[in-house]
């Protein structure tokens, strides 16, 4: 099941915005085969058809990436999609992956609920011409032409674990709050937390790694059942921008509030009221639209054959500058940006 289905024509006519949602609606977007598709326009005999594939619709951290992937391609004349599943599960992706292949889109970029799950999926789409790009959470290496990465792991995972520190005097109980437990990027940040917590902070004792599935309902249970059963806690991690807000709503309005600190990765615009109420101290995250504004720079560069996803490959991102491919096919967006009440107005997404 999937909520919706949104498919823009951008950069042509408005004359031709009719006939191209027309093509849309009876599954017609992309055109063709991949290689001539609907896409053209701007990239010569590219089909700059790209399909955004989040995790799951109905998330604002989603919603914010993949308004940043429009924004690049409305900047070079492709087509710009969106589709995705109402829940996070392993395989939720796999029917629209397939679909997107079989419309003949020239990209797809995917943020993966699972690393070997959509691999199958993925492979066919790859077979059929279409260019992978994974982003915020990857697939095994192998399932895709590129991953765009928004900062390395271990960065992520030293902030977070530095910022509870500072937050609780680095002494203390402390739990992580995460998204699916098969998660790729959640997965990967939770055991280097777990590495620096036993290296640096020999005081702070991990008690318990919950997941809310990336849903705030289940997200906010999750942090009540928390501090019920241990009630020692000083400190909760949560590293998904779901999972946090829905942490500090709960903690914001209990006995609480000011007692157990909260850090994990949100945006500003969920996060704010909470940072200026005295909910949450300070917490991180990187542009989420900047991260699929470059994924899908990305995906029109393997598109038009720029880049390949070699080591060294270069490619222009737009507003981003030139980026390059590193190992494993990774494209870095860069460090984590750690946000507070001095600089938290700052910013609107």
């Amino acid at each position: 099941m999937f909520t919706q289905h949104r498919t823009r024509r951008l950069g042509v006519a408005f004359t031709a915005m009719a006939a191209a949602a027309a093509l849309v609606l009876t599954g017609c977007a992309g055109g063709g085969d991949g290689g001539d598709g609907g896409g053209g326009e701007g990239g010569g005999d590219a089909n700059l058809s790209i399909t955004f594939l989040p995790k799951a619709l109905g998330n604002p951290y989603f919603d914010t990436s993949n308004a940043g992937g429009e924004e690049a391609v409305t900047e070079f004349d492709g087509e710009f999609a969106e589709v995705g599943p109402a829940e996070i599960s392993p395989t939720s992706q796999v029917s629209f992956i397939q679909t997107a292949a079989q419309q003949g889109v020239g990209g797809l970029v995917v943020s993966a609920n699972d690393p070997e799950a959509i691999c199958d999926a993925l492979d066919e789409a790859r077979d059929a011409g279409v260019k992978v790009v994974t982003f915020d959470s990857d697939t095994n290496p192998e399932c895709r032409d590129l991953f765009i990465n928004q900062a390395t792991a271990e960065g992520i995972a030293k902030v977070q674990v530095d910022l509870i520190a500072e937050q609780i005097g680095d002494a203390g109980q402390i739990a992580i709050l995460s998204a699916s437990a098969n998660a790729t990027n959640q997965n990967a940040w939770i055991a280097l937390m777990e590495e620096e917590l036993a290296a640096n902070h020999p005081d702070i004792e991990l008690v318990e790694t919950v997941y809310g599935d990336d849903d705030d309902q289940t997200s906010f249970d999750k942090t009540a059942a928390l501090l019920q059963t241990y009630p020692d806690l000083k400190g909760i991690i949560s590293p998904t921008t779901v999972g946090i807000a829905a942490a500090a709503r709960y903690l914001s309005t209990s006995e609480y509030k000011g007692q157990v600190a909260l850090t994990g990765l949100g945006t500003p615009n969920q996060m704010r009221e909470y940072v200026e109420d005295g909910t949450v101290t300070s917490f991180a995250l990187w542009n989420p639209a900047d991260l699929g504004y470059l994924a899908a720079y990305a995906a029109k560069a393997l598109i038009e054959g720029e880049i390949t996803g070699e080591e060294g490959d270069t490619f222009d991102a737009g507003k981003l500058g030139e980026k390059e491919v590193g190992a494993d096919a990774t494209v870095l967006l860069g460090d984590p940006f750690v946000f507070d009440a001095e600089n938290i107005g700052d910013f609107d997404f």
